[in-house]
């Protein structure tokens, strides 16, 4: 499966991001996805996550409450809706498929696309 994540900018704090993902291939329904993000200086950390069915979502403490996962596998495309934004949230998203989720360690997931930037201004 090939990924490609878009919607990241330029917000101020307290505002809101979409994020989404595109998928190719016909299986994308089979991939459990996953939102990570790596902020300058520091190691890649997963954000969210949901099942292939999206029946479960999972989510990092730091952006439970603001942050929501979902998906739609008609369209091969999973979102990331980010509301109150932080200036820590500032960082790449990147998106990332395989057959089960795994939050740690990043590099365990098996599909990455290339990230979006997303910058929070304070």
């Amino acid at each position: 499966v090939q990924l490609q994540a878009s919607g990241g900018g330029l917000v101020q704090a307290g505002g809101s991001l979409r994020l989404s993902c595109a998928a190719s291939g016909r299986t994308f329904n089979r991939y459990a996805m996953g939102w990570f993000r790596q902020a300058p200086g520091k190691e890649r950390e997963f954000v969210a996550g949901i099942t292939w069915s999206g029946g479960n979502t999972y989510y990092a403490d730091s952006v439970k409450g603001r942050f929501t996962i979902s998906r739609d596998n008609a369209n091969n495309t999973v979102y990331l809706q980010m509301n109150s934004l932080k200036p820590e949230d500032t960082a790449v998203y990147y998106c990332a498929a395989d057959d089960v989720l795994t939050t740690t360690p990043w590099y365990a997931m098996n599909y990455w696309g290339k990230g979006t930037q997303v910058t929070v201004s304070s």
